[in-house]
């Protein structure tokens, strides 16, 4: 693209690979290419999942050699083996007396192996190589799916709203002009982080939480046994005019401006990351890695949304735009 050109773009596989680049070199301090047969394969994890719980459910029926079952039990096995193998080389160089490196996998090992010389060296305490197999997996989907799709939906909103794509273009040009942004200069974009919130609100990366009751619980008139499981639908509390009032489906960052808390009715109300004792462990690092992305994409292109764009939020675990995200980008 030549200085001052437009083009269109399919942005959504390209922040995907921002984001998978990003996670992958947070948790093992790889590049994006180590870590791509691994996100490949995850991805193609969920689609399988979501079709089976889109599936008539025979009791058993998880146990049978189908196409589908056998396609996620080697997927299975191929993620764990690729992750228990860059932990195995972590642990031999740690082994070999060199530092542990300040990603997610080597505080892990780090405190892990603290934890178990602290333990008189019991081997069964700490966590076992399944259990940081199973952390790094989930921070690998979670970190990387969620951000992807909450950057997606924020650039398709800015090219709809194109007032609040130039304000918060001003805000980043007048905190960074055409520098590389920092930490202490992204905790200040008040507009940005407007944004973001409203397009959790609209478009959250999960619909819904699940959460299971371990001790009878009474909400109000309701007596829930231990046992119970239910699903905390954001979709419903976010756009419920009630909460939000009769401007609930439109996108209004301005609810944000006096934070969080004074945007709707009820502290309970909006949950994009969970809430309580288990709320996303990764909040801070997800929104730091949008303001990121978000204001090194603003200082260089302004957008619209191409003509050839299908709105089609489609869920495969995360909201994600079923048919991709044209837009027309500009250089600046």
């Amino acid at each position: 693209m030549t200085k001052g050109g437009s083009c269109e773009v399919d942005v959504y596989p390209h922040l995907q690979i921002f984001t998978s680049d990003v996670i992958s070199r947070t948790a093992f301090g790889s590049s994006y290419v180590e870590g791509r047969k691994i996100f490949e394969l995850q991805q193609e994890q969920a689609k399988l999942v979501i079709k089976a719980l889109q599936s008539l459910y025979i009791l058993g029926s998880r146990f049978l050699p189908t196409k589908s079952n056998q396609r996620m039990k080697e997927i299975a096995q191929n993620v764990t083996s690729s992750i228990k193998e860059i932990i195995h080389k972590r642990v031999t160089a740690m082994k070999m007396g060199e530092n542990s490196k300040e990603d997610l996998l080597g505080i892990l090992l780090d405190s892990n192996d603290k934890e178990i010389k602290q333990q008189g060296n019991n081997n069964n305490s700490g966590l076992s190589i399944d259990d940081v197999i199973e952390e790094c997996k989930l921070f690998y989907f979670a970190g990387q799916e969620t951000t992807a799709n909450l950057l997606v939906w924020t650039m398709v909103l800015l090219s709809q709203h194109t007032k609040w794509q130039d304000r918060a273009r001003d805000e980043v040009l007048n905190a960074f002009k055409d520098k590389k942004p920092d930490i202490d200069g992204l905790s200040c974009l008040k507009v940005i982080n407007m944004i973001l919130q409203e397009v959790l609100r609209l478009y959250p990366p999960g619909a819904g939480l699940g959460r299971m009751i371990y001790e009878e619980t009474k909400i109000g008139n309701i007596t829930l046994p231990a046992g119970t499981y239910f699903l905390l639908h954001m979709m419903l509390l976010h756009y419920d005019p009630d909460i939000w009032g009769d401007d609930v489906h439109e996108f209004n960052p301005d609810r944000f401006a006096e934070g969080v808390s004074k945007a709707g009715k009820g502290l309970a109300s909006y949950f994009p990351f969970g809430g309580g004792p288990r709320i996303c462990i990764g909040q801070n690092f997800a929104m730091l890695d949008a303001k990121m992305a978000l204001v090194m994409i603003l200082q260089r292109f302004s957008f619209e949304l191409s003509p050839s764009y299908s709105h089609a939020p489609h869920t495969i675990l995360m909201l994600q735009p079923q048919f991709g995200a044209q837009l027309i980008l500009c250089e600046l």
